[in-house]
């Protein structure tokens, strides 16, 4: 019993001790400063001016101050001690358990801060003083190359600033090789860009240079050296950037694309707090707002594989809930789908119009309002679009009235002279029941076009006069070129 009772003292103990442990202490010195505020704000994601103020502490009479923590949740980051003025600002790296000195003089750069009991951050300061060396460098090498009288020395000054940009990359590399488990080298793997191998490279054959090895090189090895399980990392200025520079300038803008990428940063990140949620978040908002067309079927994807598996944690019951109602109302048509059926009434013959029986090589439905002043103002550049290319193409234009009354529908129908057109309206007001046009074509705002194909499947969303013609274009392309694929494969059977 005693033993048992000894072993019950140790692990009430080591809880007790657990407990009491400090997630962060910042005890804070500045000379010249008394009777202030100083604030605690870190980075999420994003790079200054995006902070955020998480704790706060006054300094006395004698300039000190305490900043501590006992939140367990607590993972540490790059952090910023903040002066009321909100234009000082000392970075310094905080990690869980540090319990840390900052010593400095009001007004004096963060590189002349003293840290006791912190090698990262004796690190970071050596870091940042070369970082201030490096930049002096290179506005002096650009005044040189202003200067630069001739071609050779522009090449001079040239290879100098690339031979210290080498260095720089260097610097980050060897650190990183020395003191591998460290912050300071997670930050270095996330700063790194890949260097493309110089040298001419070739396609499979040997002889055809692979003009586009550079930018798969590049791709391929983007994020070699970010580690994806260190949460410390959102609480950087680095992760929104790489996002923004991977998903919208290296991967293609294609929903096939896009969603295989997402899949690979979300399993990369699955298991993380921090960098799952904004991983998760930042995508969703990426394409929700995008506006290429096609990426509203990447927002459905990531809401059914992720949002309504349990995935997005952070979210309460009713935030979710319309994450879910948004994706089932786009659901339904995302390019590439069988356009849902609508019925509605011709407004000039009064006979009953199926939009999946009308016969046309391209239709093009059109949601509109007739008091509508975009409306006013796009309508009659897509008539006569239609009249000068469409028409020509195959192309019918169905038209759905949302809302006004017969006089006013057809008078707008008459003045812009669309009577060529099949103009409908909904007397009954199906469209704003449960299942109606509204809720199948997703129309909260007018004008809301679709160009369906001739066995009514959505090619394009939310297109104008602009980009219509574009579209068949590309679609016609696309089918000569299927078509002459086709006809070789034939060709080639029939020569074996």
């Amino acid at each position: 019993m005693k033993k048992i009772a000894l072993i019950a003292l140790v692990i009430v103990s080591g809880i007790l001790s657990a407990q009491a442990q400090s997630a962060y202490k910042v005890h804070v010195k500045i000379k010249d400063t008394k009777d202030s505020m100083v604030f605690l704000a870190h980075y999420y994601g994003k790079p200054l001016p995006v902070i955020y103020k998480t704790d706060s502490a006054r300094i006395d009479k004698h300039g000190v101050a305490l900043l501590q923590s006992n939140d367990t949740a607590f993972t540490g980051g790059m952090y910023m001690l903040m002066m009321p003025d909100r234009a000082t600002i000392y970075e310094f790296v905080l990690n869980k358990g540090d319990d840390i000195t900052m010593t400095t003089t009001a007004g004096k750069p963060t590189d002349e801060v003293v840290f006791t009991n912190s090698p990262e951050n004796d690190y970071f300061k050596a870091y940042t003083a070369y970082a201030k060396d490096y930049s002096k460098r290179q506005q002096e090498y650009a005044k040189q190359l202003k200067e630069a009288k001739t071609t050779a020395d522009s090449a001079i000054v040239r290879k100098k600033a690339t031979e210290d940009y080498k260095a720089g990359i260097a610097y980050r590399a060897d650190f990183i090789k020395e003191h591998p488990n460290t912050f300071i080298a997670h930050i270095f793997g996330a700063m790194q860009t890949p260097q493309v191998p110089e040298g001419d490279h070739f396609l499979e054959d040997g002889k055809t240079k692979d003009s586009t090895f550079a930018f798969k090189y590049y791709k391929e090895h983007y994020w070699d050296n970010f580690n994806f399980r260190d949460d410390r990392l959102i609480l950087t200025p680095l992760y929104d950037g790489k996002l923004e520079e991977y998903i919208n300038k290296l991967t293609y803008p294609a929903p096939d694309s896009m969603e295989k990428e997402a899949d690979m940063l979300l399993s990369k990140t699955k298991g993380t707090k921090d960098l799952f949620h904004y991983t998760l978040y930042w995508l969703t908002r990426n394409v929700e707002t995008s506006k290429i067309m096609g990426m509203d079927e990447v927002f459905v994807y990531l809401v059914e594989n992720y949002y309504m598996k349990g995935d997005a944690f952070w979210l309460k019951s009713d935030e979710l809930a319309k994450y879910v109602d948004r994706a089932q109302k786009i659901a339904p048509n995302v390019i590439g789908n069988l356009a849902p059926e609508i019925k509605v009434q011709n407004i000039m013959t009064k006979e009953q119009v199926s939009l999946l029986d009308t016969k046309a090589k391209y239709t093009l439905l059109v949601f509109y309002a007739s008091d509508c002043g975009h409306c006013q103002h796009e309508i009659p550049i897509l008539d006569s679009a239609y009249n000068a290319i469409l028409k020509s193409k195959g192309v019918k234009v169905l038209t759905i009235a949302t809302k006004g009354d017969e006089k006013a529908i057809t008078d707008f129908i008459k003045k812009d002279s669309i009577t060529d057109w099949i103009n409908t309206w909904d007397p009954e007001e199906t469209g704003n029941k449960a299942g109606g046009w509204r809720d199948k074509y997703d129309v909260y705002s007018t004008p809301t076009i679709y160009l369906l194909d001739e066995k009514k499947i959505i090619r394009g969303k939310r297109v104008d006069a602009s980009n219509i013609v574009t579209i068949i274009d590309n679609l016609e392309r696309k089918e000569r070129d299927k078509a002459e694929k086709k006809d070789k494969k034939g060709t080639g059977k029939a020569g074996s």
